[in-house]
């Protein structure tokens, strides 16, 4: 919901239609769900075993013979599935929605999409920056007037007969033919013109500002984790690579975590269990560690160390509940 909240602007702000808007904000559902999948394992997982506690269920499966790994199964078995399907959605899908989410973001802002223009209507495009169009076909347009003072020192009034929109890697482009044009900074000026293109947004689709971890396809990302551009650069792909691989691991982490916890406590035939409330900070632990660690990841030996940290506590959480 924030997510969504914080795109509101779009509505807003460049009055784009719904449907856009939807576009959009359904693009931001995958990668959503890659962070929320590990807490929704754990809470399906506790939500159901602390209901087969409370009603006995598990104190008759332990005395017909069944031992706390075998119950624990389903909920190893959701486990190692979410693990897969998270995997699925890291790898593949999330960076190709990323990228659709952040072209769509930048058209809608910068490109075609939020260029609206009425007939007979003056249309701010941008602060200072106001057009007037006669008559309007698509993207061809018909007597255009255009105030431009988004430079209070150097400010300039267009008029052409003939104009049309084109999109570029710099934003929207007007380029316009058999016109005036009048400008007043430190001096006045005047003159006409055949063609003449004005730049609307002047916004560099290719600069810096550009790179971003999650869009990038993860074969890409693996191979500039040994020559990214910058340090700052080098560490933000080493964290989406520890996002994108190690994170789904942490399914099957905390399914067995959670199930370890209660099977093991609920032998003990204790009246009062704190067991839920034990499992829920056992995991708001884990996971805190886990991100932190993620965030500090400067080196491919860090990376890898990270990993092995993961899985020597998965094994040994897995030791514990089949320990008879």
């Amino acid at each position: 919901m924030m997510q969504i909240m914080s795109m509101m602007k779009f509505l807003l702000k460049y009055g784009i239609d719904v449907g856009d808007f939807i576009g959009l904000t359904s693009l931001m559902i995958p990668f959503i769900a890659s962070i929320i999948v590990p807490f929704v394992c754990f809470i399906s997982i506790i939500f159901v075993y602390n209901k087969m506690i409370s009603d006995n269920e598990i104190t008759v499966m332990a005395a017909s013979g069944l031992s706390p790994w075998q119950i624990a199964r389903p909920a190893l078995r959701l486990g190692v599935l979410l693990t897969f399907f998270n995997l699925l959605l890291n790898i593949w899908i999330v960076p190709y929605t990323q990228a659709r989410f952040y072209d769509m973001q930048w058209n809608l802002q910068y490109g075609m999409a939020h260029m609206k223009l009425q007939e007979g209507a003056f249309t701010e495009i941008s602060n200072g920056l106001v057009v007037y169009v006669e008559s309007v076909s698509g993207h061809d347009l018909g007597q255009v007037m255009l105030s431009d003072m988004r430079d209070a020192d150097n400010t300039s009034m267009i008029f052409a007969e003939k104009g049309k929109l084109i999109s570029t890697v710099r934003g929207l482009s007007l380029a316009m033919s058999n016109g005036a044009l009048q400008s007043s900074g430190s001096a006045m000026a005047s003159g006409t013109f055949d063609t003449f293109d004005m730049d609307l947004n002047v916004v560099d689709r290719g600069g810096n500002n550009s790179f971003r971890v999650r869009r990038l396809p993860t074969l890409y990302l693996m191979r500039i984790a040994f020559d990214a551009a910058t340090q700052r650069q080098h560490k933000m792909v080493l964290t989406e690579l520890s996002n994108r691989f190690i994170s789904p691991v942490m399914n099957i982490l905390l399914a067995a975590l959670c199930a370890t916890i209660l099977l093991r406590s609920s032998l003990l035939r204790r009246r009062t269990s704190y067991a839920p409330m034990v499992a829920v900070a056992s995991m708001a632990g884990v996971m805190a560690l886990y991100m932190s660690a993620t965030n500090m990841v400067d080196t491919l030996t860090q990376l890898a160390l990270l990993a092995f940290a993961v899985v020597a506590l998965l094994v040994i959480i897995l030791m514990v509940l089949a320990k008879k």
